[in-house]
């Protein structure tokens, strides 16, 4: 999935590859590439993906993060309901955006 970062007008690709139990494996393709080691339990999927697929909410998260900084700034290992307390209105904003999504 390729995006357009608001802050710098950078195009960026996610991939998300599933690594083993909860831990998914995020690379944010841009002007620098980053690695990212996503947590994300089955019970904040439910709660969190309004219905959508791990991959979908970890892709919508991470442009969610890169339309408030450049993927040098996010965090290489995090659970994902951490953005919260750093991007307070997250969870809300996420489940609004999935449901768009057709």
């Amino acid at each position: 999935m390729k995006i357009r970062c608001h802050q710098s007008n950078l195009l960026a690709r996610i991939e998300v590859k599933h690594s083993a139990g909860d831990e998914w494996l995020v690379s944010i393709k841009s002007t620098v590439t980053t690695h990212h080691r996503v947590r994300v339990a089955k019970k904040d999927i439910e709660r969190l993906a309004g219905g959508r697929s791990a991959e979908e909410l970890l892709q919508e998260s991470m442009r969610f993060l890169l339309e408030r900084e450049p993927n040098t700034s996010i965090l290489p290992s995090f659970d994902l309901p951490l953005i919260e307390r750093y991007f307070p209105g997250y969870e809300r904003e996420i489940l609004s955006r999935l449901h768009r999504v057709h």
